[in-house]
């Protein structure tokens, strides 16, 4: 469906977006060939996090978004009543830009193992594009891909094929099974490469809160820069064991005490002195600043200077990344908001936008 917005000569200047409501329509373009093990189903539930960009509704089966047609808009003068005293009013006519083209595929067998894929139709013989995986927040324990789509068509917008997955979540799945899943979905972007017309050498991740967690550990890994070019995590919580201990502290905040709790759902055990050595091998394995090492993907690090996660997170991880010789950027923001709350933030979507260009750049 489509609107459009219609404005007086007095109030043109004004005038200065149109809203549109995406419909159900089906995307036109063929699924990927899934592993025999995945069939494609339709994804989970929206959800979301603190400071997440509200879903605007639960995607219809193999659609999270549209593709939907426009028609270019004319500006014509305006005479009441066919009379004319030399003055002319004009209408400003404004069109809905085209909705990138959306879909739902499995990358699993599990229920939460889906992912949205958003793509512009590209002309036969064009250039690979570059590639980002989004991966969402909410305390390991629930949140939804459904809560990015804004974000994804932007950056549609800027060139790049996007894919928000979903996990499994805690505590009906413990650790690693999230940097598994995460791992799947990279996995599934690449293997369908040629489906989207994405260059599978230029993938970069983005993830908030939690779902940043999950981007440090895609960027070190093992030898992070083989997996994606770069990460960028906003609010991440790139130290499980840090979040547990400031959330037991008497100043803790609600937040910081849910992520406490998260983090035991998360590992299926309550660290501590009495824990035992298999429970501490899973939080020392969820520390992403453990898995640095020279190669890693370059990261920039976002957080508020109110933010319940602190910057501490990230400063520790970018030391541990410098030190290896891999280039860490941790910036702090203005205010209080936490994960996709900091894109409100005038600079942040074209600092990140600047920044992803940047490192998927050819030949970078």
């Amino acid at each position: 469906m489509r609107k459009v917005l219609v404005c007086g000569a007095a109030f043109a200047a004004t005038c200065v977006s149109a809203v549109a409501v995406p419909g159900g329509a089906q995307a036109t373009s063929p699924a990927p060939t899934p592993p025999a093990s995945a069939p494609a189903s339709p994804s989970a539930p929206p959800g979301g996090e603190p400071g997440t960009t509200p879903p605007e509704g639960a995607p219809t089966t193999g659609a999270p978004g549209s593709q939907e047609p426009t028609a270019s808009g004319t500006s014509q003068p305006v005479e009441p009543d066919g009379e004319t005293d030399g003055t002319v009013s004009a209408e400003a006519v404004m069109v809905t830009p085209e909705l990138p083209r959306a879909r739902t595929y499995a990358y699993g067998k599990d229920r939460a193992q889906r992912v949205d894929v958003y793509w512009r139709k590209t002309e036969p013989g064009a250039a690979p594009r570059p590639a980002v995986l989004i991966l969402h927040g909410g305390y390991w324990l629930h949140g939804d891909k459904a809560g990015w789509k804004y974000f994804a068509r932007r950056l549609t917008e800027e060139g790049f094929v996007v894919l928000s997955a979903n996990y499994r979540l805690a505590p009906r799945a413990q650790w690693p099974a999230q940097r598994d899943d995460a791992m799947s979905a990279l996995a599934f972007l690449k293997d369908n490469a040629v489906r989207w017309n994405l260059d599978p050498q230029r993938v970069a991740v983005v993830g908030a809160s939690s779902g940043g967690h999950l981007a440090t550990q895609l960027g070190t890994f093992g030898t992070g820069s083989a997996q994606v070019r770069g990460v960028v995590a906003l609010s991440p919580v790139t130290s499980p064991s840090l979040a547990y201990h400031d959330g037991g502290k008497p100043t803790a905040t609600p937040s910081q005490r849910k992520l406490r709790g998260a983090v035991t759902a998360l590992l299926n055990c309550v660290p501590g002195v009495s824990a035992d050595e298999e429970c501490l091998a899973k939080l020392e394995d969820s520390n992403s600043a453990s898995h640095a090492s020279t190669g890693d993907a370059p990261m920039l690090l976002m957080h508020t200077a109110g933010d319940f996660v602190p910057i501490s997170h990230s400063n520790a991880l970018a030391g541990a990344l410098t030190a290896a010789g891999v280039p860490a950027t941790v910036k702090g923001l203005d205010g209080d908001m936490h994960a996709s709350g900091l894109l409100a933030g005038e600079k942040t979507y074209p600092t990140i936008l600047a920044w992803l260009k940047e490192r998927l750049r050819p030949g970078s």
